[in-house]
């Protein structure tokens, strides 16, 4: 293969900072690449510990990391705070909010995002949980609820504030069902001794016939009776039709009063690649043969989420795992292709997957083996430590861990940033009128 750039060192351009991202970077540090990461965020964010940001039990800063810092002291890799918003394949530019970028060897990272499944009034009356802002608001919404509802007099009105709909019955769901339980009958319950707490109502609703459905049947089982001893109403076969502002709409059941619906039901790839004419799959991601390139762009990889990866009988999940081992693969093929070898097939490991449910309840299957309950829940603690990235983000999410453990204590109970001037007449949980003619004397 020629080389493109005219004897300079051939540019390698990274979109996305997340697990593939980083680990594609890491694997051109110090080669004799120049490479660029462009990220419309300049931290990455550790998703697997999204829920508990919205659950009140670690801050957004517990589990986000610069990317400068992580490459400051690689001299051939470079960072550019942008969106991507379309590539031109032809020429092999990339164009952004700023400036347009040109690449000799393309990485496409940027993940995925929430998928509403065309399902009406989710955009616009759902809370998602897929970034380090949609986690804040929703854990501000949570605080607000009770604050409301502390204080509302009307019975219909305050058993609404206090049912939390949760759809999705995935690993997100799942824990973030956990974590919501614990955190309201648990440090909520001291912070508001006059709410009644046996109007507090979560619900998990799961289209499909069981939770987990990736997991063993075992941990699926166990999962589900894990749950529902802690009080979490998991509804089966429960697919929803329509969110609206105070309730949700189900298929073939009656509508569920709530103030809250937690839209964890599935994700799609991101939209950088349909927008620049690269066929993608129903679910948006794009399908690549197995050295992980782009079938008629053998100059552009796709990793992470947005890979649509066949392995055998499956298509290989949307996890970290999957992430970190393409990011290295790609890397380590445009290596290959810049000394003119043959890119090599992508080979995944599969180092087993794990999901919690709570407080010392947990489910590990690492090949034929599976864990449950206390053991396992210690494996996912310590696992979930060593793969955060940066040393103080390690030991504040160890010190919030062992607070909580210790204590039934959570340390974010508070509704930052308020969005609302401090000089204002009212509070960001006050519940605004919707109309002028609700205003007194209006």
């Amino acid at each position: 293969m020629e080389n493109s750039t005219g004897g300079k060192r051939p540019k390698v351009v990274i979109i996305g900072g997340g697990f593939g991202g980083l680990w594609a970077a890491r694997t051109l540090a110090n080669k004799p690449v120049d490479v660029v990461v462009i990220d419309r965020n300049n931290y990455h964010t550790f998703l697997a510990l999204l829920y508990q940001v919205a659950a009140a039990e670690l801050t957004a800063e517990d589990i986000a990391y610069p990317v400068r810092s992580v490459f400051c002291k690689i001299p051939n890799i470079d960072f550019i705070l942008a969106h991507a918003r379309r590539i031109d394949l032809q020429n092999r530019r990339i164009e952004t909010d700023g400036e347009t970028i040109s690449y000799d060897y393309l990485i496409l990272a940027n993940g995925s995002v929430t998928s509403t499944f065309g399902v009406p009034g989710v955009g616009k009356h759902a809370y998602f949980l897929k970034t380090l802002e949609e986690a804040v608001a929703l854990k501000n919404h949570i605080i607000c609820c009770f604050e409301s509802a502390a204080g509302e007099p009307d019975a219909e009105r305050r058993k609404s504030l206090l049912t939390f709909v949760i759809v999705g019955g995935g690993a997100t769901g799942v824990e973030y069902a956990g974590a919501l339980t614990e955190l309201i009958h648990g440090p909520l319950i001291k912070d508001y001794p006059g709410i009644d707490f046996s109007e507090a109502r979560i619900i998990l609703l799961e289209a499909a016939e069981q939770l987990v459905s990736s997991m063993p049947s075992n941990i699926r089982d166990y999962t589900a009776r894990q749950l529902r001893g802690m009080g979490v109403d998991v509804r089966l076969k429960a697919a929803v039709a329509e969110v609206f502002p105070d309730r949700v709409g189900l298929k073939g059941a009656e509508n569920i009063e709530t103030n809250t619906v937690v839209w964890t039901a599935g994700v799609k790839g991101e939209g950088l690649a349909a927008a620049s004419n690269i066929p993608v799959t129903r679910d948006g991601r794009v399908a690549v043969i197995e050295t992980l390139q782009i079938q008629d762009q053998q100059n552009i990889y796709v990793i992470g989420d947005l890979a649509s990866i066949n392995e055998g009988q499956r298509i290989l999940p949307m996890v970290a795992q999957v992430a970190i081992q393409s990011g290295v693969t790609s890397a380590q093929n445009i290596l290959r292709q810049i000394a003119r070898l043959a890119p090599q097939p992508f080979i995944y490991k599969d180092r087993g997957s794990m999901i919690t449910i709570g407080r010392k309840a947990a489910g590990v299957a690492i090949g034929s083996r599976t864990f449950t309950g206390f053991f396992a829940w210690v494996m996912w603690l310590v696992i979930h430590l060593f793969n955060l990235i940066g040393f103080r983000n390690r030991v504040m999410v160890l010190i919030n861990w062992a607070w909580d453990y210790l204590l039934y204590e959570r340390a974010v109970r508070y509704v930052f940033p308020s969005g609302t001037p401090s000089e204002a007449q009212c509070s960001s949980c006050v519940r605004k009128p919707e109309k002028k003619n609700d205003y007194p004397g209006k």
